[in-house]
Formats: C-alpha cells, structure tokens, sequence
C-alpha cells in the first residue's frame, strides 16, 4: 500500500500552525496539567492530536496510536504488535520545552506495518522544516536527500548526548565516568524531534536513551537508519517499536555505536 507521504506532512503542518504554534509562549492558566506523576500536557498536544487522528485515518485506515489517547488507554499501544498497520502520533514532542518557551519541540508521525516502522515524518514548525523517511526510500529534510557520515573514530572527537532522566544510579555511574572520555557529552534537547535530526545532520554522533516510548522513537529510528545510521537496543538487536524493553543507542555507524556501548553500557 503505498502511502502519500506529502499528504501526512501536510496535516501535521496543519496541526501545528492550528493548535500548536497559536499557543506558543501564551498558554494561559490551566492550559497545562499533569498527567502522571512528572509529565504535563497541554491544550495544544490534545487538539493537535485531535486534529491528527481522523486525517490520518483517512490517509490509512488504521489505528491511530497517539500519545494523549494512549495516556488514557494505555491499551492502544498493543495494536502496533496485533495489527497489520497502525499509526503513531506525537502530537507535540517536547511539551515541556513548549511550555518554558523554548522552540525546540515537534509534530511528528509513524506508520508501522507488522511492528516495524516503515514511513516517518518529523516536523519542526518554528524552524520550517520538515523531515521524512521512508523503508528503502531513504531519509529527507524539504526535498534535499539526507545521508549520516561517518563519525571519528576516537572517541575523544565524538559528540554524543545521553538523556539522563531515566537512568538509575549504576547507570548514572558509568555514563559519569565515561564523560571525559569524548569531545562532549551532553542531556540533549529533551525533544527525540531535535535530537534525532541533529543525529542525522552531524550535531551528535550518538545518543543514548533509556526510555523508549515509541511515539518518541519510531519516527526518529526511520529518519536515521535510511541515512545510514544505526538505531539499536543495547543487546544490538534493531530498535522495533512493538518492543517495550528500555534501552536505546542510536549512532553514526555501526563503529561509533560499539565505541559508544563500550564506553556507557
């Protein structure tokens, strides 16, 4: 089935400019609450999400797994492992940037055929770009074709960020120790939607997360591995989004991301 991969970057632009970017850096009181313990949302993730949802199933008419519906039914995420076809929505990654004023946040989109992510869209409205990626199609930023070159191979020259929150205290520990041991190592933008395109531009040769919700990593794992790079699960088995385990290094290429485990792991 082939997908119009313009048309679901169109409603996700739509979203934003409708929802999203109308609330930027004026959420009034009470547009923001706390949905579990630690995380927020806003009015904007839901009525973008709300936008989002039947548009895309009338692209495909499949399931629509969207953070904020899942939130409240936790249930939905089991259609990416009993479906044929189901989408994945984060209707605004980042919402905690979002919230602080902050413009590193996104809209972005998955399609996932039989647990494996197999179309992406990534879009970032305050900066106009918007980023798509494709199974055997290759990775794309507005038309111009994207390919991740190689990382040095020291790893005294490797940028690499690690989203710490997560992390438990022997975790913490290693990636401490690590530290020094590359050209820089930093938390991230706190947004997969900024981080994984800054993977594939050449910002950061790796990252480590540990939690991988997979409207958080779908997205980004496609836009990477068609550029050449490498998203795995510390036990180097492929990044999936119907697998729920914790753990997740996406790199440059399959050396930096050995480099990289060896060092963090």
């Amino acid at each position: 089935m082939a997908i119009d991969m313009d048309a679901v970057t169109k409603v996700l632009r739509e979203a934003a400019e409708t929802a999203v970017l109308p609330r930027f850096r004026s959420l009034s009181d009470g547009e923001v609450t706390e949905k579990s313990p630690g995380e927020i949302v806003t009015v904007a993730d839901r009525e973008a999400e709300e936008l989002i949802t039947p548009r895309l199933r009338a692209i495909a008419d499949a399931p629509v797994v969207g953070e904020e519906a899942a939130s409240a039914d936790p249930a939905l995420v089991e259609a990416l492992r009993t479906e044929p076809l189901a989408w994945l929505v984060d209707p605004l990654d980042g919402t905690r940037n979002f919230v602080r004023g902050s413009t590193d946040f996104a809209v972005m989109a998955a399609l996932v055929r039989a647990g494996r992510t197999v179309a992406a869209w990534i879009v970032r409205p305050t900066v106009g770009r918007a980023y798509v990626a494709e199974l055997g199609s290759g990775a794309w930023c507005d038309g111009t074709r994207l390919r991740r070159a190689s990382a040095p191979a020291d790893p005294a020259r490797m940028r690499g960020a690690v989203l710490s929150r997560f992390l438990g205290p022997a975790a913490r520990a290693r990636v401490s120790a690590a530290e020094p041991r590359f050209a820089e190592l930093d938390s991230g933008a706190h947004c997969a939607g900024v981080d994984y395109p800054r993977l594939v531009e050449g910002g950061l040769d790796f990252i480590l997360f540990h939690r991988t919700l997979p409207w958080d990593h779908a997205p980004g794992t496609l836009l990477l591995t068609e550029a050449g790079g490498v998203a795995r699960r510390p036990d180097g088995s492929d990044y999936r989004p119907d697998d729920d385990r914790v753990g997740l290094l996406d790199a440059a290429d399959p050396a930096t991301w050995d480099s990289a485990r060896s060092l963090l792991v």
